[in-house]
């Protein structure tokens, strides 16, 4: 059999070494000239996952079996179509993926079937009028992007215009949400959908850059103990998202802000998460939810069981660097070797071109921290921010440390009158 891989980042390495101990001939499409699955495939070809005419050229000439991707929007709406115009089998139908893609349906199917969410406009061309009665800060986000490309909190007219313009420019629609703001935490759930039924894996909380304009994950936090009343609240509007799009088997991600008493969904995608999400839900839950879409893919319907998390504590931290040439990263293998980080991962190649820090996709590593109490867990923060480096072409170190002793004084984030534990 021959698969048809679309994008090359992390999680599709995990993907193509999966498909290939099933004996699968791995064929990778990305927009990169060395994207890092590259050498993990058999074959690579540089085009773009959203070039839909040339996945589908590509999938023809070399007549793959199927296409597939992980842990990624864009690409996995173009999967969908691909698949369903060559009669391809597809865990998700185009329609299904069109909705959970592009943020103009998803709001309206939102709207349509009363789940919570901000109050929202989409606009091909920016009107002030129509938002002249809101109150500002507001959001501004394109309708078809992700990792936070494009998304701006903005504070007067000004600026509302100048993120519409940008937000514009990385719509491929042309399409902009403007949106009201809202308090809250934000939490992440990762989910699969069996036979109809949402289960949780896992939530998680993410700390954010506090620059006013980005939202830049730096910090998730995997959250096992939360009250009650929320974690029921979480899963029946998990299970309302689910049947509103039709989802029946497949993993879902939803993001969400809460005060500790209601919740507002932020988006969704019928996908797992970035990043490291898909290895965090296995640590988690026991859950391989990589190889629950390749059976899905192949018409093989897995059964989800979880366990209970083996930690107290675990948190993934991601890596930002300033302007520079990157080279290596130094102080990692070290870590791991007295227990000290759990894993760690290089998003960037070397000699990669780092600029200025704009959207969570331009973090260049990352690692995760298990621990089984809060003084363990400063311990190993305290020892990892003196141990680590990232190391440009020139010998500077150009890791943004400052991120690293930030850690929360409380081992819970207390939101209204409940409390969600960080581990």
């Amino acid at each position: 059999m021959k698969a048809l891989v679309l994008a090359g980042g992390l999680p599709q390495i995990e993907l193509i070494k999966k498909l290939k101990k099933r004996g699968i001939v791995t064929i990778l499409a990305d927009y990169k000239e060395d994207p890092l699955a590259r050498t993990y495939a058999d074959e690579f070809y540089r085009i773009s996952t959203l070039d839909v005419r040339a996945v589908r050229d590509l999938a023809k000439t070399k007549k793959v079996d199927f296409l597939i991707t992980v842990c990624t929007d864009q690409a996995l709406l173009t999967v969908a179509q691909v698949s369903e115009e060559l009669g391809l089998p597809c865990y998700l139908d185009y329609e299904t993926a069109r909705k959970a893609t592009n943020k103009v349906y998803m709001k309206d199917t939102f709207l349509k079937q009363g789940i919570p969410t901000a109050k929202y406009v989409i606009m091909e061309q920016l009107d002030v009028n129509v938002v002249s009665g809101w109150d500002y800060p507001m959001i501004v986000k394109p309708v078809d992007c992700n990792s936070s490309k494009g998304v701006k909190k903005v504070a007067n007219d000004t600026e509302l215009a100048a993120a519409f313009e940008e937000a514009w420019q990385l719509s491929r629609s042309r399409g902009v949400v403007v949106e009201e703001f809202l308090e809250g935490r934000e939490l992440s759930i990762d989910a699969y959908v069996e036979d109809g039924k949402a289960i949780i894996l896992d939530i998680t909380a993410s700390e954010k850059t506090d620059e006013k304009d980005k939202f830049i994950i730096f910090r998730t936090w995997h959250i096992v103990e939360m009250a009650p009343k929320l974690r029921d609240q979480i899963s029946e509007v998990t299970q309302r998202i689910a049947d509103a799009f039709s989802v029946k088997n497949a993993p879902m991600l939803i993001q969400m802000l809460t005060d500790g008493n209601n919740v507002n969904i932020i988006e969704f995608s019928v996908r797992t998460g970035g990043g490291v999400k898909h290895l965090s839900v296995q640590r988690m839950t026991g859950v391989d939810v990589i190889e629950a879409v390749i059976d899905l893919t192949l018409g093989i319907n897995p059964h989800i069981q979880t366990r209970k998390p083996r930690w107290k504590y675990m948190l993934d931290e991601y890596i930002y660097c300033d302007p520079g040439l990157y080279d290596h990263a130094e102080g990692f293998d070290e870590l791991m070797e007295d227990g000290s980080i759990l894993d760690y991962y290089i998003f960037q190649r070397r000699g990669s071109k780092l600029e200025n820090v704009t959207n969570s996709g331009d973090r260049v590593a990352g690692f995760t921290v298990v621990a089984d109490s809060r003084a363990e867990l400063t311990q190993k923060y305290l020892k990892i921010s003196a141990s680590v480096r990232m190391v440009s072409e020139s010998g500077n170190d150009i890791m943004r440390h400052e991120r690293l002793g930030d850690l929360y004084e409380k081992n819970m984030f207390e939101i209204g009158g409940a409390y969600i534990h960080a581990g």
